[in-house]
């Protein structure tokens, strides 16, 4: 069985480093494993991070794009490649994570016995010191703070959430357990759900493309499972700004492109008249984003 593990690196230099060396402590059983760094044009020198981390990292495959392609189809170059070199299956990866030695041993012992499982999700932790509340945790609480324990869709609204998001780990969320999405930030897929559906669909370019990516296995008749054995810890928003411009515009965009192709007519119809709300009365990368979703102006659109 071949295991591809794909990080993909855009000016993570802060963080790749940690990641990679990480990855490369994760335990083996009958598997291989091959982990691909794909750099989407990096400007920050991490890209040279990759490359000299190749003489260390013996099973380290280093694909580096021309343009930042975005998260979904910079993913989608690591996909192809390992799908082309025989992966059974694929875990995409953040490169602002840790992951627990177990991880893959964790996520594909659910997997095996189940040809319907066709994507799975770890339960994700902020890594310590990263959380949004600081102030409300104790020492001790640190590194098991939630940030991803299962994914939950608000149909009529057309919102998604990581549920747990902000608890501290109790074991409230401990049961393997079908879910509505797994986070792209470290998702496992069997090689048939890509030979099947298809990749990310590079519209969305980032944000949403996960929750998409799930809605369109499901309807293959694959299942989507959390699995709290399987741990990552999160530097959340490591390469972008929470709020910021970046997140104003895609995550506008894309929840209006996402919403149109899976929503009920009424949500959609409540969607797009919130949409022209936003035109008037949103923040300046909100109504850009509004504007280009009615433009067809999708994968990188007008973002700077």
């Amino acid at each position: 069985m071949k295991v591809f593990l794909i990080i993909l690196n855009f000016n993570g230099k802060k963080f790749i480093s940690n990641c990679l060396n990480s990855v490369s402590k994760l335990k083996v059983e009958n598997f291989e494993l091959k982990i691909i760094a794909v750099d989407n044009a990096s400007t920050d020198g991490s890209e040279k991070i990759i490359e000299n981390l190749k003489t260390k990292i013996k099973n380290l495959i280093f694909i580096q794009n021309k343009e930042n392609l975005g998260f979904a189809e910079g993913n989608n170059v690591g996909i192809r490649h390992a799908l082309e070199n025989g992966a059974d299956y694929i875990m995409i990866l953040n490169p602002d994570t840790v992951v627990d030695k177990n991880l893959l041993i964790q996520l594909i012992k659910v997997a095996e016995p189940d040809k319907k499982i066709g994507i799975l999700g770890p339960k994700i932790y902020f890594a310590y010191g990263f959380e949004y509340h600081k102030e409300r945790y104790k020492g001790n609480e640190r590194g098991r703070v939630i940030f991803y324990a299962g994914g939950e869709i608000d149909w009529d609204n057309v919102l998604s959430k990581h549920r747990g998001v902000d608890e501290v780990d109790k074991g409230q969320y401990g049961k393997i357990e079908e879910t509505d999405f797994v986070s792209g930030c470290a998702m496992m897929v069997k090689k048939e759900v890509f030979e099947k559906i298809g990749f990310f669909d590079k519209n969305y370019f980032l944000y949403w493309e996960d929750s998409d990516f799930c809605q369109r296995a499901k309807k293959a008749g694959y299942k989507i499972v959390y699995v709290p054995l399987g741990l990552v810890w999160h530097l959340d928003a490591g390469s972008s700004k929470v709020g910021g411009p970046l997140h104003d515009y895609y995550l506008t965009r894309n929840r209006l492109l996402f919403g149109m192709k899976y929503a009920s007519f009424r949500a959609k119809f409540a969607l797009l008249r919130e949409s022209i709300k936003i035109l008037f009365f949103g923040r300046k990368w909100q109504k850009i984003g509004i504007r280009d979703f009615y433009l067809g102006k999708f994968i990188k659109g007008s973002y700077m």
